[in-house]
């Protein structure tokens, strides 16, 4: 069965060509010189490879046209049978989608990381307000250490007066007999 390719523009062509169709869609060859010089207007500038996006001169690589007639430039055998096989670019580690989705051969002016400097946040504490926190901040601390010591001394005199409290009561308590945990009582 053959097809016309209408994706051309007739008006460069001297004679209509017929090519055969490659199953369901066209394969033209770029390499042979009778086939360029019909397609000559077109790669007046070199295309990009479908798969890889590596670029193809002119004079090299296939042109291929889908059913719904988009052209497809392919630049090697082996970049034509992976796009018939439905291959994904960016699995493939030698195409420029692989390189370009695991950030591969960026420019070093691109390369510099944008780093966000973490900003302290003073929060609150469980018994203590911010404004409390900022205040015990601003004080010296030959007044903290006032505060310490006074607290302590008070610490002290508590743990005194309930010494001296224990001692007053009798002191004839019973204590149980030392028992391993794991033996039971009766």
């Amino acid at each position: 069965m053959l097809e016309l390719i209408s994706c051309l523009n007739r008006s460069t062509i001297s004679s209509t060509r017929v090519f055969p169709a490659a199953c369901h869609t066209d394969v033209i060859s770029l390499s042979k010189p009778r086939v360029l010089t019909s397609l000559c207007p077109f790669f007046s500038t070199a295309e990009l490879c479908a798969l890889s996006e590596y670029r193809i001169y002119p004079g090299n690589g296939k042109l291929f046209i889908r059913r719904d007639g988009k052209p497809v430039y392919l630049g090697s055998s082996k970049a034509q049978s992976l796009t018939f096989q439905r291959k994904k670019p960016a699995k493939l580690v030698w195409t420029q989608a692989w390189r370009r989705l695991h950030k591969k051969g960026l420019s070093e002016a691109n390369l510099k990381k944008r780093r966000t400097r973490t900003n302290k946040v003073q929060r609150a504490v469980v018994g203590l307000s911010l404004d409390d926190i900022k205040k015990k901040a601003a004080q010296k601390p030959e007044f903290r250490h006032a505060q310490r010591d006074a607290a302590l001394k008070d610490v002290k005199d508590r743990k005194k007066s309930t010494k001296s409290k224990s001692a007053g009561k009798s002191n004839n308590t019973t204590f149980a007999s030392k028992v391993p945990k794991n033996v039971k009582r009766r």
